[in-house]
């Protein structure tokens, strides 16, 4: 029996990484443990009688550094986690048993950037920039896409370029671009599956506000149990103007856990 989608791996297809690199000293949000990585054995530490030799790593982290999901146990409100669930009560032994990131399905699912600093003729949009249903709506427009129940939509400010020169990427003092709650609602609304930006919080940070108010996180992960994605490289996709695709992505299977690092992929026809 002929499958679909094995004939188009055959036929030959191009995967865009949308993954972050995870490095040492890399930018995060303060409210996570940083990454850490070293090598507790390296070669010639211990050399085998016939020449061999293995090194081996350690790594500790944050679920929520680097490129990562945010599982809905991440954020409650009132008490309450996604479906009214006891945010108390679903940490059961220490662990988000309900919601926990364990419960992620794997993604592989229509993918849609957004280009929000595109259309608006920026390389990279002001911090603390608002983006707004419209211009979500113009970006549609203007890529001539819809979007469909159940997509995974990526909205590219441009602020991910800053993302190598480190505390600037964070914004405290600038604010971060991103998506207002009225635009998390609206997207909401088209029952999507996940969203995702090239930002740190996903959403708008105000100029000097750091993490104090984050409404999109409530809307999505609270009152609709829509994943967040956050800290994307969407470059490349906004520069090859590859605005669907098929989205990948899996997270690790931590039980209990709020969130997981990722390397989320676009594939699409070679």
């Amino acid at each position: 029996m002929s499958d679909a989608l094995l004939d188009a791996v055959k036929n030959g297809i191009t995967s865009v990484d949308l993954g972050r690199q995870l490095r040492v000293g890399m930018p995060q949000s303060p409210n996570h443990p940083q990454f850490w990585h070293t090598l507790p054995r390296r070669h010639g530490d211990m050399v085998r009688a016939d020449g061999g030799s293995a090194a081996n790593d350690m790594i500790s982290t944050g679920t929520h550094v680097g490129t990562h999901i945010d599982a809905l146990a991440h954020v409650s409100q009132d008490g309450l986690l996604f479906g009214g669930a006891d945010a108390g009560q679903s940490c059961l032994g220490g662990k988000y048993v309900e919601h926990g990131v364990h419960t992620i399905e794997p993604m592989v699912r229509r993918g849609i950037l957004l280009d929000a600093a595109g259309f608006l003729g920026r390389e990279v949009l002001d911090g603390g920039y608002e983006i707004t249903v419209a211009d979500l709506q113009g970006c549609l427009d203007a890529q001539r896409v819809d979007l469909h129940e159940g997509d995974v939509v990526l909205i590219r400010s441009g602020w991910g370029r800053k993302f190598d020169e480190g505390t600037p990427f964070v914004g405290k003092d600038s604010g971060v671009p991103g998506i207002s709650e009225a635009a998390a609602q609206w997207l909401a609304g088209q029952r999507i599956h996940a969203a995702g930006a090239d930002s740190i919080a996903f959403e708008r940070l105000a100029p000097g506000g750091g993490h104090s108010s984050l409404p999109a996180h409530r809307v999505f992960l609270v009152e609709n149990g829509i994943y967040i994605i956050e800290a994307l490289d969407l470059e490349e996709l906004a520069e090859r103007q590859l605005y669907e695709f098929t989205f990948v992505l899996v997270p690790l299977n931590i039980y209990g856990a709020t969130g997981s690092p990722v390397r989320p992929l676009a594939l699409v026809t070679a």
